[in-house]
């Protein structure tokens, strides 16, 4: 069951992502509007260091009006990039770490129901010290948790931010030797 595509435009273009209205026809035949978050990809990365922590930071959000903890994360700078090689700087950047072993473990869409916003996955281990400066609006606290209790944090409800619950679960087959 397919919608047909009618026509579409842009309605807003800003520093992340664009606003485009699509008008389609539903599969009955009735036309209907969709406006579509149009963002060219993510990476969000599970950084295990030598001590079976996860390292996450702590960050304000605005939109949730609330800090939240969270997984390293980013935006990739143009459609083209490398996923890999945003997640290397993200994770410079948010940690001050870089990764030996960067493998990727999958993909997913963070809301399909209105964003085009493809996340990447990544686990990184094998870490060691080297710092990129953070973006001028970032403000990050590092917090190294060991992985079982990260995972507890989650499950209880206390981690609600999306990108990581969903990294945290697409993760768990690749965390049984860091879960102690």
């Amino acid at each position: 069951m397919k919608f047909k595509l009618l026509n579409s435009e842009r309605i807003f273009k800003g520093r992340v992502f664009t606003i485009r209205r699509d008008n389609l026809r539903t599969p009955d035949g009735r036309i209907t509007k969709f406006d579509i978050v149009e963002h060219h990809g993510s990476v969000v990365i599970l950084a295990i260091d030598n001590d079976a922590n996860l390292l996450l930071i702590r960050q304000y959000r605005h939109a949730a009006v609330d800090d939240l903890l969270e997984l390293p994360a980013g935006t990739l700078d143009a459609p083209d990039e490398d996923p890999a090689h945003c997640a290397g700087r993200e994770l410079r950047e948010e940690t001050g770490m870089a990764a030996r072993k960067l493998v990727e473990l999958g993909k997913f869409y963070l809301a399909p129901g209105y964003s085009t916003e493809l996340m990447t996955v990544f686990l990184a281990t094998d870490l060691y010290d080297n710092p990129l400066a953070p973006d001028a609006d970032e403000f990050l606290d590092l917090e190294k948790i060991p992985v079982a209790e990260a995972i507890s944090i989650a499950e209880a409800g206390q981690m609600p931010d999306a990108k990581t619950l969903a990294a945290l679960l697409m993760a768990r087959p690749h965390l049984h030797a860091y879960l102690k």
